[in-house]
């Protein structure tokens, strides 16, 4: 258990929802309550990993941080100028290269073509593709595209990270490398990252504490810090206190999916 090595957890902001409820509404349609009053408080410089079953809700409680759903009833108090989101797709753009893809965000904020592009080299660095810059998306295998597409969220600085799935789709061996990549990302940052996934052990190997969601419409079932050490090696998947902890959420989302 610790705080990110760099001990920059003010750099992160705080998240705070309260009754958080989202409602989808059609016409001659009965109403569908995606997100059923959850409350949740993260701290900053946390690494919070959230789980639940196919279709609870979770992307829309993250998309409800971002501004990017709207909250029915409650309230979530966050400082959203200074969030990055990564989506479950990189959607980078293919006549771009690496480097004016990540640059993009800052070159909508009108900073000038010097520093932007410093930026987005130091992002680039971070993820590991100093080599790729001039790449094009079509070059890139669906891991290396991910890595484009966090280094592009990280190039604005942001103090809190939100990621829906962002490696769901590729191969386990890249998942996990991508994994290692961004839990050191976090502790060197000291940045607040929410994480959605699917996958219990990612869950576990990520983070810090893991909120278990039950099934539409969610709520939290389970807050549960994980006891495990701050350094996160591949050997650790295969320690006792990796299954315990692994054992533990997948009986909070047996529990939530009744």
């Amino acid at each position: 258990m610790g705080e990110p090595e760099t001990g920059s957890a003010a750099a992160g902001a705080g998240v705070r929802i309260t009754g958080a409820r989202r409602v989808f509404r059609a016409p001659g349609e009965a109403d569908v309550v995606a997100v059923g009053g959850v409350d949740l408080t993260v701290a900053p410089g946390e690494f919070v990993a959230i789980l639940g079953p196919s279709g609870c809700g979770k992307s829309t409680l993250l998309r409800m941080i971002a501004g990017l759903e709207r909250i029915d009833a409650g309230a979530i108090e966050v400082e959203r100028a200074a969030l990055a989101y990564v989506f479950q797709d990189a959607h980078l753009l293919p006549w771009r290269s690496v480097l004016a893809n990540v640059a993009l965000p800052l070159e909508l904020r009108r900073r000038d073509a010097a520093s932007r592009t410093a930026a987005a080299r130091r992002a680039i660095e971070q993820v590991g593709l100093g080599d790729a810059a001039d790449r094009f998306p079509a070059e890139l295998s669906g891991g290396m595209r991910m890595r484009v597409s966090l280094a592009r969220a990280l190039v604005t600085e942001p103090r809190l990270l939100l990621l829906d799935e962002p490696f769901a789709a590729l191969d386990e061996i890249t998942r996990q490398g991508l994994d290692d990549q961004l839990r050191a990302l976090w502790r060197s940052t000291g940045t607040t990252v929410l994480f959605v996934t699917h996958s219990i052990a990612e869950a576990a190997f990520l983070a810090e504490r893991a909120v278990v969601l039950t099934r539409r419409p969610a709520r939290v079932v389970l807050e549960h810090r994980l006891d495990l050490p701050v350094e996160r090696t591949a050997e650790l998947r295969g320690d006792a206190r990796f299954a315990a902890e692994t054992r533990a959420l997948f009986d909070a989302l047996r529990r939530g999916s009744a």
